[in-house]
């Protein structure tokens, strides 16, 4: 299990200063959408510059103009650049070719899918395939993912995690916790996405070494 931490709403420096901090024990770095949207490809390629030997994820959110959004990622040096699973088909399977014809990866975000929209996403098995809670429903409505395809207080959960999503590519991702590790085992998913929890933490490098200690306890089991 890779842990990609989720690197948001700071400044460049603040995220290479706090994947410098957790760097030994994280394995992906999310460039996040605010990093993305405030300073552009330049985030995607300090981060690139700054960590060559981790994985990074440009979290671009593609909802569209799938060609040109991803080619600005992969040429920025990201390794994973993400596709919102509720965008038009055409827009997912174009992210899948460019991602094919760059020798890169796809994670597409199952945020406000149905389960029959995650089943027709399922062919994609190359992708990693993310059950996410959003920023607004953890700090509007409360709302975590506890454990596979539960919502605390969540109103447009996407459901559970499927027999045959089973054998996908899984990444878990919204207000995760070490108490939520656990329960989200059962996903046996292939990245965990991690942000406050580590960022806002009084000792990130700390809070990050848990998550790993955590981790390997439970895969022990």
């Amino acid at each position: 299990m890779n842990i990609q931490l989720a690197l948001d709403r700071m400044s460049i420096q603040e995220a290479i200063d706090m994947a410098r901090l957790t760097e030994s024990y994280i394995d992906w770095i999310e460039v996040g959408t605010s990093l993305i949207k405030e300073f552009g490809m330049a985030s995607v390629e300090a981060m690139k510059r700054e960590f060559p030997h981790k994985i990074i994820v440009a979290d671009v959110k593609t909802f569209d103009n799938a060609i040109y959004e991803f080619e600005l990622c992969y040429k920025a040096g990201a390794d994973v650049a993400t596709v919102m699973g509720a965008s038009p088909p055409v827009t997912v399977e174009l992210c899948m070719k460019t991602a094919q014809t760059w020798g890169r990866q796809v994670m597409i975000d199952l945020l406000h899918t149905t389960p029959v929209e995650q089943a027709a996403l399922a062919r994609y098995g190359e992708a990693v395939h993310c059950f996410h809670v959003s920023k607004d429903q953890q700090e509007g409505g409360g709302s975590r993912l506890t454990r596979p395809g539960a919502y605390e207080a969540a109103s447009d959960a996407p459901g559970s995690v499927s027999e045959s999503q089973a054998e996908l590519r899984i990444a878990a991702a919204g207000g995760i916790t070490l108490d939520s590790l656990p329960g989200l085992f059962a996903m046996k998913p292939e990245v965990l996405i991690v942000g406050s929890a580590i960022t806002k933490a009084a000792d990130p490098t700390a809070a990050a070494r848990s998550f790993q200690d955590c981790i390997r306890k439970l895969g022990s089991r």
